[in-house]
């Protein structure tokens, strides 16, 4: 399997239309409802002469008792584990909120390079919102909209330099 870089974030904040627009088709069903994504779903992107693995995972929601949330728990930590790069996808449009705090604290224990996503800023009053997302105390924060695809490619130059080099770009060196 190639380089991974896994979507986490709390649910309903676009992560399967993220995805789908990183890997060029709809693979990822989309919907209002949370809890539709429940395990890992892989798909091949390629930037900047870089190919990697996108994950796309379900809403994290912590100390839920909820058997699915539990599950979805389960399989966001296994693509935290497994990733070399993690894209943390948040929401303008409802501001930080207290799982936003909690995805944040769990991915400041990972050793990953952590890259922050505000999406659904498509707008200047959402653009001017959206800086709150720097108190997360993340490194980089990109403002994108999964939808249409602003800032996406911003978000992909982060994640194509903080990747391992290709084999082949090894070879070319």
């Amino acid at each position: 399997m190639s380089k991974i870089v896994a979507i986490v974030g709390r649910p309903n904040v676009g992560k399967s239309t993220l995805y789908n627009r990183l890997i060029g088709e709809r693979q990822a069903i989309i919907d209002n409802v949370s809890g539709v994504t429940r395990d890992r779903i892989y798909g091949s992107c390629e930037w900047n002469g870089k190919t990697f693995t996108v994950v796309d995972t379900g809403g994290f929601v912590k100390n839920s008792q909820d058997v699915f949330e539990a599950a979805i728990r389960s399989q966001v930590q296994i693509a935290i584990e497994e990733s070399e790069v993690i894209i943390f996808l948040t929401d303008v449009t409802t501001g930080i909120t207290d799982l936003d705090e909690e995805v944040a604290h769990l991915l400041r224990r990972s050793d990953k390079p952590v890259i922050v996503g505000v999406n659904k800023v498509d707008n200047s009053t959402r653009e001017i919102s959206a800086n709150e997302f720097w108190s997360l105390g993340f490194e980089e924060t990109y403002f994108l909209s999964s939808i249409t695809g602003s800032g996406t490619g911003e978000l992909l130059d982060a994640v194509a330099e903080k990747l391992p080099k290709n084999e082949e770009e090894d070879e070319s060196d």
